[in-house]
């Protein structure tokens, strides 16, 4: 089952694409290349480099998702900067492949292990990351509905009405979720166990530091199309958080690699305010800012550590021989 999961969840993927893509040619049929390049050169520099700054506090967050683990798993001996690196190679990678919890685990494996963690602590390193990004979704989702409880309907699309008018009970839902978890915490209760899936609950001080670091990396996040937006059609920011929250959600749940098409349908969907253009290109630049160019570095980070670890490799033969 498992292997057959390995290559059912590829193909998933693509067809996700596929049809995201189809869709949105349907939606953007009347859009040419050169309307959303001359949006592109239309937006302030100022735009730009705020995007960039959100880039960086997002990249940072996630570097803050790693130490975290680090701390749950007692594990003090690793520096900060080799952290950030680890964590900033491993999202530039996993954004853009998909199916992150594995990707991120390959790259995480031969990084941490070069400094002393097992397989194990590594397993947990990875769960307790993947854990820490659904907590601050949850919590940020879960506010905007108890408080903006008519976002469902601009995010939910095609759901029914009645799921839509409840917005703000399954806000509450979702808010006892977070607030089950901070109590196991604070008790200190046993793990939960269901099925294969153990849940450790950690200490408070970390569970805090998780909910912090996840929600504000989902708030930097979303602003980078916040800020790239026309500030004549902004919808504003919360509106621009929930319909990101909800976007980059259906994107993970896909298994598109960078959730291609997916995340570009729901918001092309929930933001008909903005003009087709106008939001393509901040879409665009999101890519470039967040997945392609972190990819970029990502790939050369990767080749110059597996270039050091070869290297050593021999040098370690050499000696033996």
């Amino acid at each position: 089952m498992r292997r057959a999961l390995d290559y059912a969840w590829p193909v998933i993927g693509l067809l996700a694409v596929a049809f995201s893509l189809w869709i949105l040619s349907r939606e953007l049929g009347a859009l040419s290349a050169a309307d959303v390049l001359a949006e592109m050169a239309a937006i302030a520099p100022s735009q730009y480099a705020l995007a960039l700054l959100a880039t960086l506090g997002a990249y940072a967050m996630l570097a803050w998702y790693d130490r975290i683990a680090l701390l749950h798993l007692r594990v003090h001996h690793v520096s900060w900067p080799f952290v950030a690196l680890t964590s900033f190679t491993t999202y530039a990678l996993s954004h853009n492949i998909g199916a992150s919890v594995l990707s991120g685990a390959v790259v995480r494996y031969r990084a941490y292990s070069s400094v002393g963690l097992g397989a194990r602590q590594i397993a947990v390193l990875v769960a307790f990351c993947s854990f820490t990004f659904t907590l601050g979704a949850v919590t940020l989702g879960g506010l905007l509905l108890v408080f903006f409880p008519d976002m469902l309907a601009r995010v939910g699309g095609g759901l029914p009405e009645a799921i839509t008018l409840s917005g703000q009970a399954i806000g509450i839902l979702m808010l006892g979720f977070v607030g089950l978890y901070v109590a196991g915490s604070l008790m200190r209760l046993r793990p939960l166990q269901l099925g294969g899936f153990r849940l450790d609950y950690p200490r408070p001080g970390i569970t805090a530091r998780q909910i912090a670091a996840s929600c504000l990396d989902n708030l930097a996040t979303a602003a980078i199309v916040f800020v790239l937006l026309p500030p004549e059609t902004n919808p504003g920011y919360l509106i621009v958080l929930a319909v990101f929250l909800a976007s980059f959600s259906a994107a993970l749940v896909s298994h598109a690699p960078g959730g291609l098409g997916v995340f570009e349908l729901v918001f092309v969907a929930a933001l008909p305010e903005i003009p087709d253009a106008k939001l393509v290109a901040a879409l665009v630049l999101f890519r470039l800012f967040y997945l392609l160019g972190p990819l970029a570095i990502g790939l050369v980070v990767v080749a110059v550590f597996e270039r050091a670890r070869l290297a050593e490799i021999l040098r370690g033969r050499r000696r033996e021989g």
